[in-house]
């Protein structure tokens, strides 16, 4: 069980996007879809952040299932897409061979539909591969509240993680004294992370007294590199 308590951290980790493709977010009523982009994109800019391995399978996209998320292929512009044909990932050699390439254990992942895709690709992992799952529960998704949860259930009692996207990304910063990935988190929260993005804007402004810059008519916030924690 040690292997559990061990930190994820920017060299210990890599990850997956399964199938984060528009009919298969159509199907997903477990989260709020917009919810659900925002969180995928999130999490994708923190891989980007962190030069976490990372790699993009796709299932039937011409047939069915339609082209990956323009915002989370903007992230990774130069990434090759594996495109299946098995709703089960671990049954495509090309990614098992992607997977295996990058050489880490720990397999951070973020797919459609929690209970088919993200389940069989991570039991088969596990048992097949060797390989320790964290699944990112809100950056998932079901085609109902109990097949996400269930899901969600069954894969933590075959020995899955269950993680949440911006617990990743604060898991791979660690602390804040890692200037050089600073200002890319403060980037991500405050563009994806909600009432906490907002308190990081409200603690420059007016706590710290840092001073709003206006470029091209949008107003954005301070340089966080001058700010203080």
């Amino acid at each position: 069980m040690s292997k559990y308590q061990e930190v994820l951290t920017p060299k210990n980790c890599q990850m997956i996007f399964i199938d984060q493709q528009p009919q298969m977010a159509f199907g997903v009523q477990s989260i709020d879809r917009q919810v659900l982009k925002n969180n995928v994109v999130g999490l994708a800019k923190a891989a980007k952040a962190f030069n976490i391995p990372t790699t993009i399978t796709t299932v039937e996209t011409s047939s069915f299932s339609g082209h990956t998320y323009p915002e989370l292929l903007a992230v990774f512009p130069q990434n090759k897409i594996l495109e299946r044909t098995s709703m089960n990932s671990w049954d495509d050699q090309n990614v098992r061979d992607a997977l295996a390439a990058n050489g880490r254990k720990k397999i951070v992942v973020s797919g459609l539909w929690t209970e088919v895709c993200n389940t069989t690709f991570a039991l088969c992992a596990m048992l097949e591969g060797g390989y320790e799952i964290y699944m990112v529960a809100d950056a998932s998704g079901g085609t109902s509240s109990d097949a996400h949860k269930y899901a969600m259930d069954r894969m933590v009692q075959a020995g899955c993680v269950p993680v949440t996207w911006q617990q990743v990304l604060l898991e791979w910063q660690r602390d804040w004294a890692h200037r050089d990935t600073y200002d890319a988190v403060m980037a991500i929260v405050k563009e994806h992370s909600g009432a906490y993005g907002m308190g990081v804007d409200y603690a420059y402004t007016m706590v710290h007294s840092a001073p709003e810059r206006v470029t091209h008519g949008e107003t954005i916030g301070p340089n966080p590199a001058k700010v203080s924690n």
